[in-house]
């Protein structure tokens, strides 16, 4: 469970959560370009590659998000991060956690922010994901093989339930523009 210390009785908390490459980042970054702020799951494992000096390459990323599940629970991520988010909703009345892939972790949103807590998935058909793949060139994307691995590990972690019971829905299989678009039109809806 989280830590109470920083419990706030304001401001809301989204969480995004998607198949790899679906857009989640596209949409942070839309999100951070208003001011809202921004905490990130990936990074967090990105953090821990880069802390114990491993060489990233795309095995590497899920081999050290498993460990640290099968070590800490499938929940250590969320209870790291959830101080860090009560922090920032001192000063916020929305923060987004980007990257939320678990029944645990939303578990443990869910039981600490409760009604204030609620989540969008960001949806791409396969073929679209694979083909951003190939442009964005990160450390932890590789072949198709690669990314079937990614989707079987992420689904097994329960983030296909996520994304069926997101509070919100944002297609993007078309090009940027249209899904800036629609992101935008989403926020002005719950800032109403």
């Amino acid at each position: 469970m989280c830590d109470g210390r920083y419990l706030v009785n304001m401001g809301r908390v989204i969480a995004v959560c998607g198949l790899p490459a679906s857009g989640k980042g596209e949409f942070a970054t839309i999100l951070a370009d208003t001011g809202i702020p921004v905490l990130s799951m990936g990074d967090m494992i990105r953090a821990e590659v880069k802390k114990l000096n491993l060489k990233e390459n795309p095995e590497i990323f899920g081999e050290i998000a498993q460990q640290l599940r099968q070590q800490f629970g499938d929940d250590v991520l969320a209870i790291r991060l959830c101080s860090a988010v009560d922090e920032l909703l001192q000063h916020h009345n929305i923060v987004l956690i980007e990257g939320l892939r678990g029944v645990a972790e939303y578990d443990v949103f869910n039981a600490h922010w409760q009604d204030r807590f609620s989540t969008i998935a960001i949806i791409a058909d396969t073929e679209v994901r694979f083909q951003r793949i190939q442009l964005r060139g990160r450390a932890e994307d590789g072949d198709r093989d690669s990314l079937k691995i990614r989707d079987e590990r992420e689904i097994g972690w329960g983030l296909n339930k996520l994304i069926a019971q997101a509070d919100y829905r944002i297609s993007n299989d078309g090009n940027l523009s249209d899904f800036v678009s629609k992101c935008q039109n989403w926020l002005d809806q719950i800032l109403q």
